[in-house]
């Protein structure tokens, strides 16, 4: 069996984990800015969570729902909070499908930077329209993404979509 040391890695692999401070969470700065939607890609705010794309999305039309709560775990959130989650992930799987009429929709959760968080402390969900053999040689071979839309206009179709009824 072959070994490979890296000792650099234990500062981050036990490091704090967990809720760090509202202050220093990017979603937390987000509301707490007053940036206008546009420029923040918030696309609806709820009475518990906001939606919002993904700035670093895998796909086009790569979306978020967000509590307002500052909670690094689901069973952490309030009820209402949790089932407005769900209840505007639902909603996102509509606004996908008509703009965008994909294969299938990706809707999920990374709970911690072990599970994948990138932003850890603070949960969210992620939902992303998803297409039959969308991840071409450019994802497999060159970890390169070709994002077919631009953030602004994803936000201009998407933030429309939430405007209906």
């Amino acid at each position: 069996m072959d070994f490979l040391w890296s000792p650099w890695r234990y500062r981050y692999v036990t490091g704090a984990s967990g809720a760090g401070a509202p202050q220093d969470c990017a979603f937390c700065r987000i509301v707490d800015a007053g940036v206008p939607d546009r420029q923040s890609l918030i696309l609806h705010r709820a009475e518990h969570n906001f939606v919002i794309l993904n700035r670093y999305p895998y796909t086009s039309g790569h979306m978020m729902v967000v509590p307002y709560q500052h909670v690094s775990k689901l069973a952490a959130a309030s009820q209402e909070a949790a089932s407005e989650m769900i209840e505007l992930t639902r909603r996102i799987e509509c606004v996908l499908e008509r703009l965008y009429r994909p294969d299938g929709v990706n809707v999920g959760m990374n709970i911690g930077r072990a599970a994948g968080a990138g932003v850890a402390d603070h949960i969210h969900m992620h939902a992303l329209p998803r297409w039959a053999a969308d991840s071409n040689f450019a994802t497999v071979i060159a970890e390169t993404r070709v994002l077919p839309e631009a953030l602004e206009v994803t936000w201009e179709r998407a933030r429309a979509e939430f405007k209906r009824p």
